[in-house]
């Protein structure tokens, strides 16, 4: 037994996790109704979520008021990456639908209950509104938008205190984050339950009947993530950029496909962040912006799912309309919510732009969530994963001679 402990602890996390991936898919099959077996995915993605708030409160915070004048953190370089990656997926997505126009069959059981905003200000709207909810309640309810505002707020205002006081609060950071590892080194038990909880309850069969739509979508998600974003790091570093987008996959993707929470995965990105020896002034307010609007996979849902439902009402769409449908799925994307699914309530947006109605858009919004199984696990690896990637390319571009693999 202690020969089978010892070889586990030496086993790396990945290997540790495909493990996990490997039982649950086994245990799902062979016994679906023993459903004590799932807890244990939603214990882990419980965990994640609740540390993430405080994590990156204490991060930023700590991080602002130590800065000194003159300090790079290369953010204004991330900030144009993300937004450009998610307009490129969401460009790329109009250009599949081209090669593959998609269709839908819809019909009144697919329709939902849930509200969407009704346009993107609606959406800008609910962001600004989030920006300044109460710093408490933010962190309680994990409102990533407004606890980093505030760090940002109380980083600042710690700049003039004593050092002793700054000690404090990096300290506070540094026992955050040990927790945080605590929680990560459960992951292959808490994916485990994950894969099981998936396979017991939805099985492999319910994916059939969609199952072009869902190779589109992660076809076109692939496509994004091995070629697109390869070529915004080779202009940006001018080297060769995946080996850094390979281990961005692996240690960021894989968790991210699991928990399908990009927020839930904040912790894990900050980790993969230190171990590549990156700016913490600037991955410690990156990662969580990312989470937020960094949303190349949501863009690519909203464009696919909008275009399939263009084309099965017969609506024609000329480029300049679907390039203009781009800007807008890229800007909708930014309002995404950091959970499972957050993408799919702004298709109504994209909808609106080709006069279809609120009743059918929220058809295809359930057609969203039924192969939300594994469009969603693909989207927020895809979103994760490139937080990571835009975080240490920004370094790069600034500092390339730095080797960080």
């Amino acid at each position: 037994m202690n020969r089978i402990f010892s070889a586990w602890n030496r086993a790396s996390l990945i290997k540790r996790i495909a493990i996990g991936v490997v039982v649950g898919l086994i245990l799902g099959i062979l016994i679906p109704k023993i459903s004590a077996i799932g807890l244990l995915g939603d214990l882990f993605v419980g965990g994640l979520k609740a540390v993430a708030p405080l994590l990156v409160f204490t991060l930023v915070a700590s991080a602002l008021s130590q800065h000194r004048e003159g300090t790079q953190n290369n953010m204004k370089t991330v900030v144009f990456l993300y937004l450009l990656g998610t307009f490129a997926a969401a460009l790329v997505a109009v250009l599949v639908n081209y090669i593959f126009p998609l269709t839908l069959v819809l019909s009144k059981s697919t329709k939902t209950n849930l509200s969407a905003p009704q346009g993107v200000a609606e959406v800008f709207q609910s962001l600004l509104l989030k920006v300044v909810d109460n710093p408490i309640n933010a962190i309680a309810q994990a409102n990533y938008i407004s606890v980093l505002f505030w760090a940002v707020v109380f980083g600042l205002g710690m700049r003039s205190v004593s050092q002793h006081t700054k000690d404090l609060m990096q300290t506070f950071a540094e026992v955050t984050s040990k927790v945080v590892r605590w929680i990560i080194n459960l992951a292959p038990f808490g994916i485990m339950g994950l894969v099981f909880t998936t396979i017991s309850e939805n099985g492999i069969s319910v994916l059939a009947k969609y199952g072009l739509l869902i190779l589109t979508l992660v076809g076109t998600m692939l496509f994004v993530a091995l070629v697109v974003n390869p070529i915004i790091g080779f202009i940006v570093t001018r080297e060769n950029p995946y080996p850094l987008v390979f281990r961005c996959l692996k240690e960021s993707g894989v968790t991210a496909f699991f928990t399908r929470s990009s927020a839930a995965n904040i912790p894990v990105n900050m980790k993969l962040c230190e171990d590549l020896g990156l700016n913490k002034d600037t991955y410690s307010v990156s990662i969580p912006l990312g989470a937020t609007v960094n949303m190349a996979g949501a863009a690519i849902t909203i464009n696919v799912l909008t275009l399939a439902a263009v084309n099965t009402l017969g609506i024609t769409v000329d480029f300049p309309t679907a390039f203009l449908l781009s800007i807008v799925a890229a800007i909708s994307a930014c309002g995404a919510s950091g959970v499972a699914g957050g993408s799919l309530l702004l298709i109504p947006v994209a909808c609106s732009l080709f006069g279809i109605s609120n009743d059918i858009a929220m058809q295809v919004v359930g057609v969203g969530f039924i192969v939300g199984v594994i469009q969603d696990s693909c989207e927020t690896a895809l979103n994760s994963s490139t937080d990571v990637l835009f975080t240490a390319l920004a370094e790069k571009s600034v500092w390339g001679k730095k080797k960080m693999l």
